[in-house]
C-alpha cells in the first residue's frame, strides 16, 4: 500500500490526492454533459460546491456517531483536558469519513442550492446522478492505497505493508475497495447511458441511491473492518442501505401514482 507521499517537503496522503481528483473529473463530466444538453453550467459548479461542503460536514458526522463511545468519554472527562487535547480529540472522533453521511450531507446541500436558485430539481438532479458514482470511482481506489475499509482474509488478493490501520498489514486481503470502485465505474457508465437516451427522467437519483445501496449492503459481507459500526446485528453501512431503499422505493411508487393522476386529468 502507499498510503502517503511526500510532495513540496511534505506528506499527504493518496486518499486526499485521488478524492480532490475524483471531484474535478466527476464536476468536469457535469459541466460537459450540462453544455452538451445547451443548459448553463455555473449552476451546475455552485450546486456541486454546496454539495462538496455538505458532503463534508455529511460524512464526519456520520463518523463522529460511529464513534460516540469516544465523543461520550471526552464529555465525561472535559475537565480533564485542555484546549489543545480537547481539539486533538474531537479531530481524532471527527476526524474521518463514512461514504454515506457524506453521500445524504451532498443530497441536502446540493439540493438547498438548487432550492434557492429555482432550479428545476429533477433535470438537474439527473444531470448530476452519475457523476456520483464517478467521483466514488477515485475514492475507492484511495481508500485501497490507503489501506483502509479493507476485505476480509481471503486466499485471492493482497497483502497490506503499510495501511494506516494495523490490524490490516500482513494478512492477504480481498481488494473489496477494487471491487466497488469497478462496480461504481459501471454504474456511472449506467447513469450516463440512461442520462443520454433520456430514459427515467427524474428518476435518476433514486434509482442511483437503490442500486448502490443494494451494492453496499452485498460487499459488507465482506468488509474486514469493524470501525464501521454495527446496527441490529447489521453494520452501519447495511443498515442505512436498507433504509434508503425502502424511501427510495416508496418515493418512486408515490411519484408514479401522481404521474398516473396528472395524465387522467
Amino acid at each position: 500500500m502507499l498510503p502517503t507521499i511526500h510532495l513540496f517537503g511534505r506528506q499527504i496522503g493518496l486518499y486526499v490526492i485521488l478524492a480532490i481528483c475524483g471531484a474535478l473529473v466527476a464536476g468536469a463530466w457535469a459541466c460537459y454533459t450540462a453544455r452538451r444538453r445547451g443548459v448553463d453550467d455555473n449552476p451546475i459548479i455552485i450546486i456541486m460546491l454546496f454539495g462538496a461542503l455538505g458532503a463534508f460536514f455529511g460524512g464526519a458526522l456520520l463518523y463522529g456517531v460511529l464513534n460516540i463511545q469516544l465523543l461520550l468519554e471526552l464529555i465525561n472527562n472535559r475537565e480533564e483536558y485542555d484546549f489543545r487535547e480537547l481539539l486533538t480529540a474531537l479531530r481524532h472522533i471527527f476526524g474521518g469519513t463514512v461514504f454515506f453521511g457524506g453521500l445524504i450531507g451532498g443530497l441536502v446541500g446540493g439540493f438547498i442550492s438548487a432550492h434557492m436558485m429555482k432550479l428545476p430539481l429533477g433535470e438537474y438532479a439527473d444531470m448530476l446522478t452519475p457523476a456520483i458514482p464517478l467521483f466514488h470511482v477515485f475514492g475507492r481506489i484511495g481508500c485501497f492505497l490507503a489501506g483502509c475499509c479493507f476485505g476480509v482474509e481471503s486466499n485471492i488478493g493482497f497483502i497490506f505493508q503499510h495501511s494506516l490501520i494495523s490490524v490490516a498489514n500482513d494478512v492477504r486481503r480481498m481488494p473489496i475497495q477494487l471491487v466497488e470502485s469497478a462496480l461504481n465505474l459501471l454504474l456511472f457508465f449506467l447513469l450516463a447511458y440512461l442520462l443520454k437516451k433520456k430514459k427515467l427522467q427524474g428518476r435518476l437519483l433514486p434509482l442511483y441511491i437503490i442500486l448502490y445501496s443494494v451494492m453496499r449492503f452485498i460487499l459488507e459481507f465482506w468488509r474486514g473492518d469493524g470501525a464501521r459500526g454495527f446496527v441490529l446485528g447489521m453494520s452501519t453501512s447495511q443498515f442505512i442501505s436498507l433504509i434508503l431503499v425502502i424511501g427510495c422505493v416508496l418515493f418512486l411508487a408515490i411519484q408514479k401514482t401522481f404521474d398516473r393522476r396528472g395524465a387522467v386529468a
